[in-house]
């Protein structure tokens, strides 16, 4: 989900209070009709509500990803797009959708999940007045500029004209132009129904939010945990292998670690980097590592002159030319990262869009090239970069001090780089949001579905919902305004590469590396994966 929505994030005896079951290693009947355990694992408290179009981090998305369901699902082992909620969505120009819904599905409320749910969800996810997050994904739906105007103006609409409802099991959407890929964006959160105690309690809703998921949240108490149960009368296929979730928030992802050695905790879906050596041998194989859909970057704020002058790019290009990938990858993260040469992830493939090299030399390590392009762009702003990063989790410290040290090292001034810490990741999102950041920070994007489009449009076009940057080139915007409308897969991908070219020449961030997904697990859980966004696909775990 968001570039920095990716981190991952007390102690035990606060969580008790708040629920049934005991911490980490105790019994508990999860509130199960089957008697399924109830697990604990590692979390961080949301930057926003969980409202769905307002939610563009991960620790709010592995929520909704439990308690909601939508029109597609992307599958836990391949992240294609399958229908869930859609009986079929049919297009004969790719401009023009009409979308049936299936059959008895239901709110936990009992509400009736129908095409007016969707309809009213997108809508209100659109407004300008409801001040969502992911409003810009509504962008394509036709009727959008009224509700939400990019000029400033008040909205002078509040329903797209794009969407009608044509009874309970269909309606229609219409785009401002050809997307030939929409119906595979229709797994994200923001595109997910809402019941009507939403827009007639919102307050209640809220406070204890309520989807039609195979989870129901039975608790939250912001700092200490949120307690997820089973829903007994959840409908879909994919229905809860155990009792429920209690997600213990940490500010301090090695707290966390230690309460999973210590059997205190079930499940830590971010092995620290400090404990990468250890983890096998402390676990007894109970560790997993696999590729997923995350890039590590730098991101700037293209808001601030000093990064957005003339030649600012050759600054930009030096930077990324004076950091060691290989030597941070290898000794910071046990090789569990693999040092970046594109802006969009190996598990794309080839066929689907990733560029293996397409950096080049601007992601080789090479300390007389970086010091002389930071030269040519007139030098450090101010004489030294300042990394800001949250400090409370993903062993963040480790790799911004290491990259600090490395561009340090190859500028021959050691008080060129330095690490800007802020206290939580709440914090940290805040200031990104309000436009507070002076220097580059630390940033990253987790796909929301695996399409090129995803990594790129996003985070780089002009005013995208996740561009924390601001970063804008017409040019780039121009191209994937062409691969949207492009029905022709290949040609489509190949336009979107031509942007990613763009990004590149212009380096509107600096790639890093790409992450691979971890978890960690005591002897009471079994059957646990981690999806390709590397979030636990939580329904398949089971307890005991």
């Amino acid at each position: 989900m968001h570039g920095a929505r990716y981190a991952k994030r007390v102690a035990c005896a606060a969580a008790v209070a708040l629920a049934a079951t005991a911490c980490g290693g105790g019994d508990s009947d999860g509130g199960g009709s089957d008697g399924a355990g109830v697990l604990s694992a590692s979390w961080g408290d949301p930057q926003n509500p969980l409202e769905p179009a307002n939610t563009n981090e991960v620790q709010g998305g592995k929520v909704l990803d439990m308690i909601f369901r939508g029109l597609k699902r992307y599958n836990p082992e391949t992240g294609a797009a399958e229908d869930m909620l859609a009986e079929k969505i049919e297009t004969s120009d790719s401009q023009n959708f009409t979308i049936t819904i299936k059959d008895g599905w239901t709110f936990q409320n009992g509400e009736k999940v129908t095409a007016k749910s969707f309809v009213d969800a997108w809508n209100y996810g659109a407004g300008l007045k409801n001040n969502q997050r992911n409003a810009y994904f509504f962008g394509y739906i036709e009727g959008y500029d009224q509700v939400h105007p990019e000029d400033g103006s008040k909205q002078t609409a509040d329903t797209m004209s794009g969407l009608k409802v044509v009874d309970d099991k269909t309606f229609t959407v219409k785009l401002t132009q050809k997307f030939s890929t929409f119906p595979d964006t229709l797994g994200y959160p923001a595109f997910a129904p809402l019941p009507q105690s939403f827009f007639t309690d919102h307050a209640g809703w809220i406070a204890k939010p309520v989807g039609n998921g195979p989870y129901q949240i039975d608790s939250y108490a912001k700092g200490s945990q949120m307690s997820l149960r089973k829903w007994d009368q959840y409908p879909g296929d994919d229905k809860a292998q155990n009792g429920g979730v209690d997600l213990k928030v940490y500010t301090d992802n090695n707290t966390a670690y230690t309460d999973l050695i210590a059997g205190n905790l079930d499940l830590v879906d971010d092995v620290p980097a400090s404990q990468l050596k250890n983890v096998n041998n402390d676990l007894q194989g109970r560790y997993l590592n696999t590729p997923a859909g995350i890039i590590q970057t730098l991101a700037f704020p293209f808001y601030d002159p000093q990064w957005n002058k003339a030649d600012s790019d050759k600054v930009r290009k030096g930077l990324s030319m004076a950091i060691n990938r290989k030597q941070i990858t290898d000794t910071i993260f046990q090789k569990t990262r693999t040092p970046a040469t594109d802006w969009t992830s190996p598990v794309l493939g080839k066929e689907g869009g990733f560029q293996d090299g397409l950096c080049g030399e601007f992601c080789d390590y090479d300390p007389e090239q970086a010091k002389k392009l930071i030269q040519e762009g007139g030098g450090l702003p101010g004489g030294q970069v300042k990394i800001s990063y949250n400090a409370d989790t993903g062993s963040h410290k480790q790799w911004v001090d290491a990259v600090c040290n490395s561009i340090n090292n190859a500028l021959g001034n050691d008080k060129a780089c330095v690490g800007s810490p802020v206290g939580t990741f709440a914090d940290f999102r805040t200031r990104i949001t309000q436009k507070k950041m002076t220097g580059p920070f630390r940033a990253g994007w987790q796909m929301d579905y695996p399409l090129i489009q995803n990594f790129l449009q996003p985070l780089y076009y002009t005013n995208a919902s996740s561009n924390d940057g601001k970063w804008s080139n017409k040019e780039f915007d121009s191209l994937v305004d062409q691969a949207n409308q492009e029905t022709d897969t290949g040609k489509a991908i190949q336009l979107f590469q031509q942007a990613e070219e763009v990004v590149r020449d212009n380096m509107a961030a600096i790639p890093l590396w790409y992450q691979n997904g971890s978890a960690g697990w005591s002897d009471r859980l079994s059957n646990v994966k981690l999806n390709p966004f590397s979030v636990p696909v939580y329904n398949e775990i089971k307890v005991g």
